[in-house]
């Protein structure tokens, strides 16, 4: 399989697939409207700005021929898509699944979704499995779950396999330090930490400190970027070689609370940021771990990078160059 199309490969983990892409001999298109994306990110293959449902993404694809597209393009607000549930159902579901008629038009056999663990929504604090029940609390978790669905659906009657990851919190950076995450509006806690300690955020917070866990602060599973990456690909071998398609978390399989990464946060800066607390957001599960069995057995992945702090070191190294 040396032929992929990457919908969002301008993007912060869809870059960091191209790059290593390029790296493993992939012959790649790459398609994003860049409304997110950032065109310097995109190191080589072919490129096409466009929508993922437009008539340009159809044509591109049949005439690519790629023996699979690895799905990233969506927006990823879950506060953003409480407030704006059509705008996130519009482009995460029903765009997706234009581009999903597109790939059968092309006669693409295998698709890799990026999905989420936000498809869970709230669950007992026991590290997620992926039989668990589908049951989403915000329009974002929705749009994916909805499209996880339609992905089976068709799988069953259309010459097609594919495999869902569901991402746990995704951070760090590029150990080379040629691409990170940017945002203008930073949602994820790391980001937002590191934006802190360089003084563009003055008003850092914790958002709940009285949850039933360790030191009252929610606990949440990170994954570095490139290790997701690498799921990507050992998924994609796991289709060549015969696979069925399924689901997989992507996760470490522990957690760390909200103050843990702030104060790890803190030690890799050296600088002692002001820290708010601020009531529980609505919707926030104490605990979101993943069980990782399933990927580790049935993928063969072995994560390189499970250090919280090589993840945070590899975010501030890239924030650190960001104006």
């Amino acid at each position: 399989m040396k032929k992929i199309a990457i919908t969002g490969g301008a993007g912060y983990i869809g870059s960091h697939m191209l790059k290593e892409a390029l790296k493993r001999g992939y012959d790649v298109l790459v398609i994003d409207n860049l409304s997110t994306g950032h065109k310097e990110f995109i190191k080589g293959g072919k490129f096409l700005q466009a929508d993922i449902q437009s008539k340009e993404t159809l044509e591109a694809l049949i005439e690519f021929k790629p023996d699979a597209i690895v799905h990233f393009a969506a927006y990823i607000a879950v506060e953003e898509s409480v407030q704006q549930p059509i705008k996130y159902y519009e482009n995460n579901f029903c765009n997706s699944l234009k581009l999903l008629e597109y790939a059968l038009k092309a006669s693409v056999k295998n698709f890799i979704f990026s999905s989420t663990a936000a498809v869970y929504g709230i669950k007992s604090g026991k590290p997620v499995e992926e039989t668990d029940e589908i049951a989403p609390i915000n329009p974002y978790g929705q749009a994916k779950a909805n499209f996880e669905k339609a992905l089976e659906d068709v799988a069953k009657v259309r010459d097609l396999k594919y495999v869902i990851l569901r991402y746990f919190n995704v951070a760090g950076a590029d150990p080379e330090g040629e691409l990170g995450q940017i945002s203008k509006k930073p949602t994820h806690l790391i980001l937002r930490a590191l934006k802190a300690a360089k003084g563009e955020i003055k008003d850092f917070g914790i958002y709940g400190t009285d949850y039933e866990t360790k030191d009252g602060t929610c606990i949440r599973d990170y994954i570095h970027v490139s290790d997701l990456v690498d799921a990507h690909f050992e998924a994609l071998d796991y289709l060549e070689n015969g696979g069925t398609s399924d689901v997989f978390n992507c996760g470490y399989g522990r957690g760390l609370s909200v103050k843990e990464v702030v104060d790890i946060v803190k030690e890799v800066t050296d600088v002692d940021f002001p820290v708010y607390h601020f009531d529980r957001r609505p919707g926030d599960p104490p605990i979101l771990i993943a069980n990782i069995d399933k990927i580790k057995n049935n993928l063969n992945w072995k994560p390189k990078y499970d250090d919280p702090y090589f993840i945070v070191k590899t975010a501030w190294e890239w924030e650190k160059k960001q104006q």
